[in-house]
């Protein structure tokens, strides 16, 4: 559940003679924001810049485009439509789609690169293709049917990936493919991460390859155990039936193993995972030389984390640490071994705040990286011959991403120094020697900038200097858009929540203005950023609503105090710090009190709903789109890793955690909104919800999508949905005549 919506903030206060933002313009092409770049990659041998971007007829059909370092020319490398010209995805690949949240993408949306930075290894509809950089019209392709999570190995040898719940490998010398495992159908699967490591962790990979191709680590998992729930997926044309192996709360997880295989002999060997059989299997690295392969082993409760290491060779085990918590364990995305010294990078909250650490091979710790009250995003790239460990984090400001320089030996471990200069958010992709980087800025003021840059942070070229000038697809309403403001509250137990605020247009101090708070409020995400997002907020604010949006405890990117407090008890403080917020709004003299209204989707749709159970007083109106109504419903890595538990462990934390414990105090105008095919917030969370209000005598607006899943991600659903949402919104709580 990690449905998240960026924060838009503003330039001017709109003239008289302003164009405002429409919504037929916000969901057309060309997007506004400019020629955007996804998935940026610098080839290894750092001779080009590669990204995908989208069509200006089509802002979500991706093509391949590179920058040459040597000639400084931008050009697309591969036509996805001479590619493929008519794409048809199996059900297993639009799966994968909802769960890397890429559901809405056409075209090429995900390539790598070969170790020599010669070739390119692209996807596309369950085909897969290998492009000479230097000849990109003459892509070749390899392999064909229902083609997933493709990979070059290490050394160049071969192509991986896996077709039908089964490894296969190609080698590139002869071109003879190779099925690695033939067990995988029905409920066995291998080389394929399962629902929960692909939803809840982060995890969209079932396999490792050793460094020197000797050898590939393997997620094998068998799904019998998990219940399997028949789900309808309601279209525009019929009723489709789906039996989906969903692990909610409480109940039995996959059967999960690692196993390692030869690519050239094709023998299997399997690892023991251990006496407890009721874990999750993180994932799995390899140490730089190839010798030893660590796994993470998380229990059931979250609460304990171990990191083992495995001789290849005899497959002998030995622990190297272990991370415990009182609540849960988040999973990072480490280790990452050094190449010329046997030791690697582990992050840890062990301290409250996210820190890097470095230990040798046999799990003793050598120094912390980094240290103080501030906390690592993630490690972005490690130069061992400069000592260099380069991090993301928000150590100047809670609302903002920078880039930092740490000394690998750790003499500046609460010193490091700041590479990106420019205030706002910096997300960022380096080399991997750490040569150069691509930085993607973005502030309230300027659309995502990207440009090549040196390791101190010097300029070496723009990539896309996405300049609002008048060939801008958003120049002409650059005049109307409105300032962003960001704040501090206190929580009830004193802690700094932050807040942003975009006030309405032609903006009077002695009027009273709606509100339009929109809520997300849920773990693994935080709103309240100075960057640059969706246009949907300036248009509310353009409609005359003050936008407010408050990152309550329990968001992320925050201290372990600050994330912890929701533990067992969801809602609960979430709850508790909006309507804070909602407090502080009433105190402002251009708020109208009697006219704030909220939105949320996913588990701001929860969020919605339970506000205006404990705050219609307060809430004169709510729109819930694809809500958790009863978290036994949601699944177990998620839900557990929260609630500390199943749902028959503890059914009063269970009841009260939900909506329906609450739902006498909902009196407000609600509008309920779910996609019909939704496979991640079953459209059951609703259909419950609904017959909850009926049995009250609730009276509601009711909105359903047929074949919508999640995000309801087509033009057309977007369009709509946000125009319904605007309308609900101006109806309701629009200018009093």
């Amino acid at each position: 559940m990690r449905l998240i919506f960026a924060l838009l903030a503003a330039i001017a206060v709109l003239p008289a003679s302003a164009e405002q933002l429409t919504l037929d313009r916000i969901y057309a092409d060309p997007a506004l924001s400019g020629p955007g770049v996804r998935n940026l990659r610098v080839s290894p041998d750092g001779e080009r810049v590669t990204f995908l971007r989208g069509r200006p007829d089509n802002q979500f059909q991706m093509d391949l485009w590179e920058y040459n370092m040597k000639d400084k020319t931008t050009h697309r490398l591969v036509d996805s439509k001479k590619l493929v010209p008519e794409e048809h995805l199996s059900a297993a690949e639009k799966a994968r789609r909802e769960r890397a949240r890429t559901a809405s993408l056409s075209g090429i949306i995900s390539y790598s690169w070969s170790p020599d930075g010669k070739q390119l290894l692209v996807p596309i509809a369950g085909d897969l293709y290998l492009v000479d950089a230097a000849k990109p019209d003459q892509a070749r392709k390899v392999a064909s049917g229902n083609v997933g999570d493709p990979k070059i190995s290490p050394k160049g040898h071969y192509v991986s990936f896996v077709r039908d719940q089964n490894l296969y490998v190609i080698d590139l010398a002869t071109g003879k493919e190779r099925q690695l495992t033939t067990d995988g159908k029905g409920t066995v699967h291998n080389g394929e991460a399962e629902f929960v490591a692909q939803e809840e962790m982060s995890q969209r990979t079932g396999y490792y390859w050793a460094p020197d191709d000797s050898a590939i680590a393997y997620r094998r998992y068998d799904d019998a155990s998990v219940p399997n729930v028949k789900r309808y997926e309601i279209n525009a044309t019929g009723i489709e039936s789906f039996e989906q192996r969903y692990p909610a709360a409480g109940d039995p997880n996959v059967e999960i193993g690692l196993m390692v295989v030869s690519p050239t002999t094709g023998v299997q060997r399997k690892i023991d995972l251990g006496p407890d059989k009721d874990i999750y299997l993180v994932r799995a690295d390899w140490s730089s030389d190839g010798k030893t392969l660590v796994y993470q082993r998380q229990t059931r409760d979250q609460k304990r984390l171990d990191l083992i290491a495995v001789d290849g060779a005899t497959l002998a085990q030995r622990p190297l640490l272990t991370e415990t918590s009182k609540t849960w364990v988040s999973i990072q995305d480490s280790p990452r071994f050094l190449k010329n010294r046997p030791a690697f990078i582990w992050e840890s909250e062990r301290s409250g705040r996210n820190h890097l650490y470095l230990y040798d091979l046999n799990g003793k710790l050598l120094h912390p990286i980094s240290s103080g009250e501030w906390g690592i995003d993630n490690v972005l790239a490690v130069d061992e011959k400069a000592g260099k460990v380069y991090v993301s984090s928000n150590r100047d400001a809670v609302t903002d991403k920078q880039t930092y320089a740490l000394n690998l030996d750790g003499s500046t471990a609460d010193q490091p120094v700041r590479i990106t200069k420019t205030d706002g958010m910096h997300d960022d992709v380096f080399a991997a020697n750490g040569s150069l980087f691509v930085d993607t800025f973005s502030d309230p003021n300027t659309p995502p900038q990207v440009s090549i840059r040196r390791p101190d942070g010097s300029m070496v070229e723009w990539l896309e200097h996405n300049e609002v000038n008048a060939n801008h697809p958003y120049y002409k309403y650059m005049s109307s858009h409105l300032p962003t403001e960001f704040g501090t509250i206190k929580a009830h137990d004193g802690q700094t929540m932050y807040y942003s605020m975009i006030k309405p247009a032609n903006f009077d101090p002695n009027k009273r203005y709606p509100v339009f708070l929109f809520v997300y409020g849920g773990p693994h995400s935080q709103q309240v950023t100075r960057g640059w997002g969706s246009p949907f907020k300036q248009y509310m604010a353009q409609q005359g609503f003050v936008v407010f949006t408050l990152d309550n405890r329990g968001s992320s990117r925050r201290e372990r105090a600050f994330t912890d407090a929701i533990y067992g008890e969801l809602g609960k403080h979430e709850v508790e710090d909006q309507l804070t917020g909602v407090d502080w709004l009433g105190k402002q003299g251009f708020v109208d009190p009697k006219r704030i209204g909220v939105f949320g989707w996913s588990y701001g749709g929860f969020m919605t709903l339970r506000l205006l159970a404990a705050g219609s007083d307060k809430i004169a109106a709510g729109v819930s789109v694809a809500p958790v109504t009863d978290w036994a419903l949601y699944d177990t890595h998620y839900t557990e890793q929260f609630m500390g538990g199943g749902p028959k462990a503890m059914p009063e934390a269970y009841a009260q955690s939900g909506v329906f414990a609450h739902l006498d105090g909902l009196k407000s105008p609600l509008l309920l909104v779910h996609g019909m095919a939704d496979d991640n917030v079953l459209f059951t969370n609703s259909t419950r919800m609904i017959d909850a209000l009926i049995n009250r005598n609730i009276q509601f607006n009711l909105m359903t999508y047929p074949g919508a899943k999640h995000g309801i991600s087509s033009r057309a659903g977007q369009r709509h949905v946000y125009g319904m949402i605007a309308n609900f919104f101006q109806t309701k709580l629009g200018e009093q005549k």
